[in-house]
């Protein structure tokens, strides 16, 4: 009965927010910001209108579709020519600051929490590593921004977080088996298997559908409005297709929408339609799940050491190890602090805790983790919900939006 007062009660919170959105923006309040406020105010931390489990199967499928088309729609809107011509900024955030934001994170949890397993503290890490450019929405979609940094910043949420994954299943395998480090390499071939087989298995799927997309309507085979619903249908497969293939399904819905935006003008256009409507709902949706399932659960684990950590992800270990991998990328000082700044933590990490609560079970032992990744979601909802757009007007009076 639960999960039908939720359904009820997220209509009425987008009626409500959609009634008042524009006015909301105009005041830099984000939909994230809404929909967790309105969840926590629902939860049992607030009015106790309804108690949902953090383990309860459509939350977790909810989140994981959200997921699904934010990185497909992401990936969809990249310009391929351009990135073709400006990979190095990406290539640089993901291969260099990536790793010493994991190894940096692992450390300074040592520090904070010196009584919690090493293993733990490396989940930790991983939770917190992937980026989510749906939080930083004014600054990946505002023209005014140069479209190389825009596209850097898009590129970066929407590959880090399916380059992470696998690595985050085999930390869980580890904590589960009771080791508490790898006795082999194994898992490095794993991780290279998940990466190759998701990118070609996407690839493919983008690539072939769109092509018939092509074909069904040059031969008026296809109605106008499946233009829309197709795109999005192979978003899906590919995801599932990749997984059932060893390949990791995440990085699969990313190059299924980076190939499919890229290999045909009007799809990229019905994507695009997608995302400002549907994709939107199912992104808030998330963060609504967010506040009234998961946060209740964690607040009474949250203490000083915990929201300093969160605090530290933030700002600290994300920022420095992108101005260190941006060193020698001919970026003036600005630009390298817009860009490290704009890390924002969301959909993923949610996902990624619901899948480590899904495969050990409950919280029980992993309160602390948990807890940080709460606090630091929250402060990222409201932190970079508040200064994207005001960070976008800023930085593009200096800065022409020429790329």
């Amino acid at each position: 009965m639960d999960e039908h007062i939720v359904i009820l009660i997220i209509a009425l919170v987008v009626l409500l927010y959609g009634y008042i959105s524009k006015a909301l923006s105009r005041l830099n309040i984000s939909g994230p910001m809404m929909f967790t406020g309105f969840g926590l105010l629902l939860s049992p931390f607030g009015f106790n209108i309804t108690q949902v489990e953090v383990n309860a199967e459509f939350v977790t499928i909810i989140v994981e579709i959200a997921l699904v088309l934010v990185l497909f729609v992401d990936a969809a809107l990249l310009d391929l020519k351009l990135l073709k011509q400006s990979w190095k900024i990406p290539a640089r955030l993901l291969f260099i600051g990536l790793p010493i934001t994991i190894i940096a994170g692992t450390y300074v949890a040592t520090l904070i929490f010196p009584g919690e397993p090493l293993t733990y503290l490396i989940l930790l890490a991983l939770l917190l590593a992937p980026t989510d450019a749906a939080l930083g929405k004014a600054v990946v979609t505002d023209l005014k921004v140069p479209k190389m940094i825009r596209s850097s910043i898009n590129v970066e949420s929407g590959l880090n977080d399916g380059i992470v994954f696998p690595i985050v299943l085999t930390v869980v395998a580890m904590i589960s088996s009771g080791l508490t480090q790898a006795e082999d390499n194994s898992w490095v071939g794993y991780v290279f298997e998940q990466i190759i087989f998701g990118a070609l298995v996407g690839g493919a799927v983008g690539y072939l559908g769109t092509k018939l997309i092509i074909k069904s309507v040059k031969h008026n085979l296809m109605a106008s409005n499946y233009q829309n619903l197709i795109p999005i249908a192979l978003a899906i497969l590919s995801f599932y297709l990749a997984e059932s293939l060893s390949g990791n399904g995440f990085i699969a819905a990313f190059f299924a929408g980076l190939y499919a935006g890229n290999t045909c003008e009007s799809t990229r256009k019905h994507i695009e339609d997608f995302a400002d409507t549907e994709g939107e709902l199912l992104v808030l949706v998330s963060f609504f799940l967010f506040g009234l399932v998961f946060v209740p659960i964690t607040l009474p684990y949250i203490n000083f050491e915990v929201v300093l950590y969160a605090f530290l992800s933030l700002t600290v270990l994300r920022m420095l190890p992108v101005m260190i991998s941006l060193i020698g990328a001919k970026l003036d000082l600005s630009t390298m602090f817009f860009i490290a700044w704009f890390g924002p933590r969301g959909i993923a990490s949610i996902l990624y805790v619901l899948i480590v609560v899904h495969e050990m079970g409950s919280i029980e032992g992993f309160e602390t983790i948990y807890a940080v990744v709460t606090v630091t979601v929250l402060m990222s909802i409201l932190a970079h919900g508040l200064t994207a757009q005001p960070f976008a007007n800023r930085y593009a009076k200096s800065h022409r939006a020429d790329s």
